[in-house]
């Protein structure tokens, strides 16, 4: 690892902000573990830009508007219905 970019105060302050209380030992940890979170987004840096293809074209087929399940249908595999609706268990 590399010079590390964050130093316990920051920490701290990020902590603070967050209204996260950290031990001592916390803090240390938190201010390794950040350091290499920064590594890995510097390495993000390194990762060539691809142009795009213009050539490239929605390969989605266009919606089709079909006939749906009638009411009797759509209702004829339910445990229980009531008035034309699926009936399921009370919540409260």
């Amino acid at each position: 690892m590399s010079e590390t970019p964050v130093d316990a105060e920051e920490v701290e302050h990020v902590a603070e902000l967050a209204r996260v209380d950290l031990a001592e030992d916390e803090v240390d940890a938190f201010t390794t573990q950040f350091a290499e979170i920064l590594e890995y987004f510097e390495a993000l840096d390194e990762v060539p830009e691809v142009d795009s293809e213009p050539e490239l074209v929605n390969v989605m087929r266009e919606d089709e508007v079909t006939e749906g399940l009638d009411q009797e249908e759509a209702l004829r595999n339910a445990e229980e219905t009531e008035d034309g609706f699926f009936k399921g268990p009370r919540v409260s």
